[in-house]
């Protein structure tokens, strides 16, 4: 069966999943969810993208909250800011609520944003941005052949996932004192059990 006729990827759960693939499980399959001081800022942060809102700035028409689909990848989403330049090719941008990540995790979720794009306007994009609240900046992100082919990999697992009903193990690491479903999850019970078995 193809991407298109399987159910579409949240394009948030490639960022979930390269963050922490327990949590994305829990996320997407378990449906948990839980708020913390990470996941209020970034709500707050998104309550202007998230509004749908045409406008144009400095010659550049700008879109917020453009609901985006891929039928080739199986993706579907919404994008924060889309802007639109004098030649008309969309540039994605994704808001973050805290600073620049080590990780490919907020990279993942806008290539995905961009491969949904590229399908809807029949277009190449170059290049994104990651917009981080914190610093106040863009963190240009260029979308080449090594980007585009670790977020089809995500894809895949993120795809494997979804289809399956095993949750994976626990990171268990630094990454876990940011996560807002550290309580759902409990990281160290669960390696606990696992180790015991």
């Amino acid at each position: 069966m193809g991407a298109a006729q399987e159910e579409p990827i949240p394009l948030s759960a490639l960022q979930h999943y390269v963050f922490c693939p327990r949590q994305c499980a829990l996320i997407h399959l378990d449906r948990a969810w839980e708020e913390n001081l990470y996941t209020l800022r970034g709500r707050r942060l998104h309550d202007r993208a998230d509004r749908p809102e045409s406008l144009v700035r400095e010659g550049r028409r700008v879109e917020y909250a453009l609901p985006l689909w891929s039928d080739q990848y199986g993706l579907t989403g919404k994008a924060d800011v889309v802007e639109f330049g004098e030649d008309d090719l969309p540039y994605p941008i994704e808001y973050k609520s805290g600073r620049k990540k080590t990780s490919d995790a907020d990279r993942a979720q806008l290539v995905g944003q961009a491969l949904c794009l590229e399908e809807m306007f029949d277009c190449a994009i170059a290049e994104g941005a990651l917009f981080y609240h914190q610093s106040r900046r863009r963190e240009i992100v260029l979308i080449d052949d090594e980007l585009r082919e670790s977020t089809f990999q995500v894809i895949a697992a993120v795809r494997t996932l979804l289809a399956g009903d095993d949750l994976p193990p626990p990171c268990n690491d630094s990454r876990c004192r940011l996560c807002s479903l550290r309580d759902t999850c409990l990281p160290s019970l669960a390696d606990a059990m696992e180790e015991a078995e």
